[in-house]
């Protein structure tokens, strides 16, 4: 009965998206070829229709989820845009903040001992350690959107976009705190010990607690949908796409063949995927050190190299978030770049890594939520902060010459980020090249799994294969569409899920600030056992 009734509802919600694409899917690719007036093989035919779901699709949802909340001004010469979606995160991190005390700031130094290891116990019920899960999460999180969004949001709000995306990220933290304790509280593990948590579960089982259960039905089986079509667009394609284009650049016979790049990505992801979050967590803890020491010691140099601009950028930044120019869209459109490119980033909010820390080995689920707090200060405070600061010092974000100009126009982050690096390390692409790749693969295996957990979810255990192998066909599907459309279902999609998820964490603030308390109240009383 529960399965018939989720069908109902994911075929109610996917009408609601899909109505306007079959259409334009239909006809877009054959007006394209009228209006080229050129004869177009297979695979040309392929990329257009492709091109042509996303547009129709990407048109259809964003109309709702980037509503302009700024009536009042609509048609004015000063048109500021507020998209409903980001006042709704932005609402939504400060008050979890004030609501939990600031746990962002008072939990960070507890979260650092936790993630070494003092409090791991290995007989405590979960699949893996405190360590493995940020890693998966940071994994899901630390990708493209870190070289490539970050440019694209530099480029479009201007340097005062950084700024905004700070703030998003230290707000963010508590967030990010809120769902995965829940994650943690409502997780369900099988006989086999699989654990099944995130969204899905705590929105059902929370809010029937309280007495809200059709609620908690309908935004759980919402937040799963979207998930889904979320890791198959900013979890999988967009990262295919992004770090293609990049390494198109030191490797010329991808730009012609970005099939190839897209066979080989997913059978490499189909290799991690199967073993399901051991596996992925084997691959991530080595991966995310690994991948973060060299993109972050590239930055580094290029900013000691440039050690005399950084006080102009920063500078720049500051000046920028209050003072904006009109070309970058205003004070306001600013605010919204850097909140909109952050939530892209670190996903606070959105709770797609709730679902990979309620898989950790503890007993205490606020633990497990202070842990999580790091992920937006390591995805967006540090590593997003250090590639705006080279982004603003090389002035790769409004330099005139065609090639950044081009990488602007294409939104081709990653190949923006690039030049911005070259200009100090010559050989720099070659060193992007991997971590690009290490960067979309990495994301990929990550979010390969909240997918996963999602449709099983809807349609039961037996469902897992079925949707690994849709999972890998995007990913071959992600070498084959434009940057532009990709970019634009990827921040609805995930954006799209913070709506639901949020809500859930507003209905049951009280409950995890309940916890909170009496965790730190067993902590300073020195009540829990250590192991190292």
């Amino acid at each position: 009965m529960n399965k018939l009734r989720n069908c109902v509802w994911i075929l109610f919600i996917s009408a609601l998206l899909f109505a306007p694409v079959l259409n334009a899917a239909a006809q877009e690719p054959a007006a394209q070829e009228e209006a080229q007036n050129v004869e177009l093989n297979f695979m040309q035919r392929f990329e257009l229709k492709v091109d042509a779901v996303g547009a129709s699709l990407n048109s259809a949802v964003g109309g709702v989820l980037f509503y302009d909340v700024m009536v009042w001004d609509n048609g004015s010469e000063n048109d500021n845009q507020l998209p409903f979606i980001v006042l709704w995160l932005v609402i939504g991190a400060v008050s979890l903040t004030f609501i939990m005390r600031f746990i962002n700031v008072k939990g960070f130094l507890h979260a650092i001992q936790v993630v070494r290891g003092k409090y791991d116990n290995p007989d405590e019920h979960g699949e893996v350690t405190h360590f493995q899960a940020l890693s998966a999460a940071l994994s899901a999180t630390v990708g493209l959107g870190n070289i490539a969004g970050v440019a694209i949001a530099v480029s479009v709000g201007g340097p005062g976009a950084t700024f905004w995306m700070i703030m998003a990220g230290l707000f963010g933290m508590t967030t990010k705190f809120t769902e995965c304790t829940l994650g943690q509280m409502y997780r369900k593990i099988d006989e086999y010990g699989v654990v099944s948590g995130g969204p899905m579960r705590y929105l059902r089982v929370g809010l029937e607690e309280k007495g809200l259960g059709k609620l908690g039905v309908a935004l759980s089986i919402l937040f799963a949908v979207l998930c889904v079509f979320a890791s198959f667009g900013g979890g999988n394609m967009f990262q295919v796409v992004q770090s293609k284009q990049a390494i198109a650049s030191t490797v010329p016979f991808l730009a012609d063949n970005g099939w190839v790049y897209g066979l080989i990505m997913s059978v490499l992801g189909g290799i991690v995927i199967i073993g399901g979050i051991k596996s992925i967590a084997r691959v991530t803890e080595k991966i995310v050190p690994f991948m973060c020491g060299i993109y972050v010691a590239a930055a580094l140099f290029v900013l000691l190299v440039n050690f005399t601009e950084i006080p102009s950028a920063i500078s720049a930044i500051i000046v920028g978030a209050f003072s904006p120019d009109a070309a970058f869209g205003g004070f306001i459109g600013v605010l919204v770049q850097g909140f909109r490119r952050a939530a892209f980033s670190n996903e606070a909010g959105v709770g797609s890594a709730a679902i990979a820390h309620s898989a950790a080995k503890t007993e205490e689920p606020v633990r497990e939520g202070i842990v999580a707090l790091l992920e937006p200060f390591i995805d967006t405070v540090v590593v997003c902060t250090i590639t705006a600061l080279v982004i603003v010092i090389t002035g790769a974000y409004n330099n005139p010459d065609a090639a950044y100009a081009s990488a602007r126009a294409a939104n081709n982050g990653a190949m923006l980020t690039s030049l911005a690096f070259e200009q100090s390390i010559s050989w720099f692409p070659y060193i992007l090249s991997v971590a690009v790749f290490l960067f979309a693969f990495s994301t990929m295996i990550s979010w390969s799994y909240y997918g996963e957990r999602c449709f099983t979810f809807l349609f039961g255990p037996r469902a897992s294969l079925t949707y690994k192998v849709i999972f890998l066909i995007f990913t071959f599907l992600g070498s084959v569409a434009s940057a532009t459309q990709i970019l634009d279902f990827s921040d609805l999609m995930i954006l799209a899920m913070s709506f639901p998820n949020i809500l859930g964490c507003y209905f049951m603030a009280g409950k995890v600030k309940d916890k909170l308390n009496e965790y730190m109240s067993n902590l300073e009383a020195g009540n829990f056992k250590t192991f190292k």
